[in-house]
């Protein structure tokens, strides 16, 4: 491992306080709720972190919300190097690649995973995908028995209260249900496209104006 990420917390302890919210977080959740929803970067995004991104809403409440982006792969850091420093022996076959999930608390890692895997520690996101910060699931990967699918990432992203709200008054993003084919079997260079058809929107549209970050 190299740069920014020579030590990955799994530590299911060092939640942050939009997660810690969310466990408490039960029914009162609103229908027009983005918890479980697409947020998807529009050409007008300001901010060059965010351009080209997708991402899978985990928490959203009036205390804030939190989000993991899904298409934006990292090279700096592989799963095989994350198996080793948890002295976990590296699964044969194929791994996914580690994404960047956000700007926030790069020495952090999460599981987003199919719900058909139940870990000991995780937040309900939806009827479909959970997320979680126990290092059990990457011994379970290693024995075969992980969730069918789901997506490592280092970081997440994070918005103050009423922040994400200004940010969508100024199209800043599109918001559209999540769909688990993009989450988690559409390569990451085509999830954006993928998430913008999704709403019907033609893709022509926009040119060249989109960058990827």
């Amino acid at each position: 491992m190299q740069g920014r990420f020579k030590s990955v917390s799994l530590d299911k302890n060092r939640w942050h306080v939009a997660l810690r919210v969310a466990l408490n977080f039960t029914v009162e959740t609103k229908m027009d709720s983005l918890q479980g929803h697409f947020l998807i970067a529009t050409p007008q995004m300001p901010d060059p972190r965010f351009r080209g991104m997708v991402l899978y809403m985990c928490v959203y409440t009036h205390e804030g919300a939190m989000g993991i982006i899904i298409n934006q792969p990292t090279t700096e850091i592989t799963m095989a190097d994350i198996f080793r420093q948890a002295e976990i022996p590296v699964p044969s076959g194929k791994l996914p690649p580690v994404r960047m999930g956000g700007p926030v608390e790069l020495d952090s890692a999460f599981f987003l995973y199919s719900s058909d895997y139940i870990s000991r520690h995780y937040l309900v996101v939806s009827d479909t995908v959970h997320l979680s910060r126990d290092p059990g699931i990457l011994h379970d990967i290693a024995l075969g028995k992980g969730p069918k699918d789901y997506i490592f990432t280092v970081g997440y992203s994070g918005w103050a209260p009423g922040q994400l709200e200004n940010e969508l008054k100024v199209h800043g993003w599109l918001t559209a249900p999540a769909d688990m084919e993009i989450l988690f079997r559409t390569p990451d260079e085509h999830k954006w496209k993928a998430a913008i058809k999704k709403l019907g929107i033609d893709i022509s549209l926009f040119g060249d104006q989109v960058g990827f970050a």
